[in-house]
């Protein structure tokens, strides 16, 4: 059967499989070498590994691509994206995303390394009025933390309308809710670490394109940066696909109640839930102090950064220096897992209640 005929929990669990051989295991080895004998396809660790290409065809077969890239961790990938840029190209990127996007974007603009036009992504007619002349447009959505939606085809149809490309943060979302290169992206990049493994274990990126060119140049910036994936950890990942989908959808299903339940709780005034996806942000009455005194009054839900796990955690986002301003002091960010709805609620509630 071929893969555009398959749902994605059979893709998640079917792809990447060896050939159905008499007497051979139903999964890969781990491939634990930085050597290769002379003549076949890898002849160094640093160029290949036969570990990464199981995971890297799942998460192809996910997104819908021709080919992925994993790298040694999500920033990895996202550099590897921008290096791509010539010195001083001109890029229009989100104002608020992900704190290592944005700490990145911001050294490359100060430098000089890339002239960066900052937009509120979710407001299509400012991020459309700063593409002319642009050579890349980089997208997150939802965002991180604020859960801002993008009109995502929109905005990407613009962009190609200019001949620019793409490039598409795609973590939170992720390929069940939406597939940025059906809309036209060139580049999609997800923090592996998060939903696709889904167990905080390992810590892993990758790059899913259609364009073999593009897929060369990118291959190219992963060896000559070093950026490359563990074996183990590419080993871990891949047996985290094979359940994605059931743990997305679970943590999906807990995430829209609870954000539902959030919204009528007296010490919560503000909830941003974009309707999909596992992550529900909110504001609680009170001050930072107060948020987190929140944040570790929980028994179930732990306060730790990072995202996607099994297991649901929460923080305060703005506790971190690099977070952007147009996130509040009491804004809590919490990654719903796949605990037990009325423990997680009882446990939230316990938590709001008592701080």
């Amino acid at each position: 059967m071929s893969n555009e005929s398959l749902h994605p929990e059979t893709l998640a669990i079917s792809s990447g499989r060896p050939a159905h051989t008499a007497g051979e295991g139903i999964n890969l080895p781990i491939s634990l070498n930085s050597t290769f004998v002379a003549g076949g396809p890898i002849n160094y660790g640093r160029t290949g590994n036969e570990t990464w290409q199981p995971l890297e065809d799942a998460i192809s077969a996910l997104e819908e691509a021709t080919s992925t890239l994993v790298f040694s961790s999500g920033m990895a990938a996202i550099t590897a994206a921008f290096s791509l840029l010539p010195h001083g190209a001109p890029i229009v990127a989100s104002d608020q995303g992900y704190s290592g996007t944005m700490s990145l974007l911001k050294r490359y603009h100060t430098e000089g390394r890339l002239e960066v036009r900052f937009v509120d992504i979710t407001d299509t007619k400012e991020v459309i009025s700063q593409l002319q002349g642009a050579a890349f447009l980089w997208v997150e959505s939802p965002t991180n933390p604020g859960l801002g939606v993008a009109e995502v085809s929109v905005i990407i149809g613009e962009a190609k309308k200019r001949n620019m490309g793409v490039g598409f943060d795609n973590t939170f979302a992720t390929p069940l809710n939406q597939k940025p290169l059906t809309f036209g992206a060139d580049i999609v990049m997800h923090s592996v670490t998060k939903y696709l493994a889904g167990h905080s274990d390992v810590i892993l990126g990758s790059l899913s394109m259609k364009d073999p060119a593009l897929h060369a140049r990118l291959q190219d910036a992963r060896v000559s940066y070093g950026s490359i994936a563990g074996p183990f950890e590419s080993w871990l990942a891949l047996r985290g696909i094979r359940t994605f989908p059931l743990r997305f959808a679970k943590a999906q299903e807990s995430a829209a109640a609870l954000a539902k339940k959030l919204a009528s709780h007296k010490a919560v005034t503000n909830v941003r839930y974009p309707g999909f996806g596992a992550m529900v942000s909110f504001e609680i009455t009170g001050d930072a102090a107060a948020a987190e005194r929140v944040c570790d009054g929980a028994s179930l839900v732990t306060n730790a950064t990072s995202l996607g796990g099994v297991e649901s955690t929460w923080e305060r986002r703005r506790r971190w220096p690099l977070e952007s301003e147009r996130i509040p002091e009491n804004l809590i960010r919490l990654s719903v897992g796949c605990e037990h709805l009325d423990d997680l609620w009882a446990d939230i509630d316990t938590a709001l209640t008592k701080a």
